[in-house]
């Protein structure tokens, strides 16, 4: 294959990356479970890491992006997706990437009361299986690929995604003091590109996410406004509770995000 990128899972974050690098002139291989749902101009190749081994001898990328999807959300699944499968892809390659990124999230730190805002040196506090079996999936991705880079998104919203805006709508906000942390798909898809691209080396580990931790309530506070519908609980800084992340180290690379708070990434909702 004359393919210099390597998707290791082409969802719709890890296609929003691959047609990103197709714009730029990369030629993009993606192994997915279904190949014919990869989108064009990208080579899908269906693969099933979770079964088995694949075959990609033929494959020598400069870059790799790790982007899978478990499904249900357990300890179980995300070790066969995430740590059996990612391992299964990576061992597979002939070579080692000259850049490759994994993305992870950031449900690997723990919550706490009125939580301070936090940066890449906070310690790992997973609260449950599948945030443990993504920490050991950090630890097996550097293992593989030593100059690698971990990207830790926190909530990706917009595309397909309506969760919170039905909630809202259908007036279901039950804990508005918790403080959240999210990324427009978009941005987060900006991100991985931009580690992959970028003039200097990136380092080990960064924080995906915008510019402004909010707590649930004022957010849903905001959708409730653009969408007519009744105003949720208010939230109460007093009765904080969460984490609050700082997305200073990836902004210091020169990424920034297109849409900086849930204000600008919310806008077109009711318009």
């Amino acid at each position: 294959m004359t393919s210099d990128v390597l998707l290791v899972g082409a969802g719709d974050l890890g296609a929003a990356v691959g047609l990103r690098l197709a714009d730029l002139g990369h030629d993009v291989l993606a192994l997915r479970r279904d190949a014919a749902k990869v989108p064009a101009p990208l080579v899908g190749r269906s693969v099933d890491l979770t079964a088995g081994a694949p075959d990609l001898s033929d494959v020598r990328p400069r870059f790799v992006v790790v982007a899978l999807t478990a499904r249900p959300r357990t300890e179980e699944s995300y070790r066969a997706t995430y740590v059996d499968g990612m391992a299964r892809a990576l061992d597979a390659l002939p070579v080692v990437p000259e850049r490759a990124v994994l993305v992870s999230s950031t449900a690997v730190h723990g919550s706490r009361d009125q939580p301070p805002l936090e940066d890449e040196t906070a310690p790992t506090t997973p609260a449950d299986g599948p945030g443990r079996m993504l920490v050991a999936a950090e630890v097996a991705f550097h293992e593989r690929v030593p100059g690698g880079t971990v990207l830790r998104l926190s909530g990706l919203y917009g595309g397909s995604s309506t969760r919170l805006v039905d909630q809202v709508r259908e007036g279901r906000v039950e804990d508005p003091h918790r403080w959240t942390n999210r990324i427009h798909r978009g941005d987060a898809a900006a991100a991985v590109v931009h580690l992959l691209t970028m003039a200097g080396q990136p380092d080990r580990l960064y924080l995906g996410t915008d510019d402004e931790p909010a707590q649930l309530g004022d957010v849903a506070a905001f959708l409730a406004q653009r969408l007519g519908a009744p105003a949720p609980p208010p939230a109460d800084p007093a009765r904080g509770h969460g984490k609050r992340l700082s997305n200073a180290r990836l902004r210091a690379t020169g990424w920034a995000p297109a849409l900086p708070t849930y204000r600008e990434g919310y806008a077109a909702v009711g318009a």
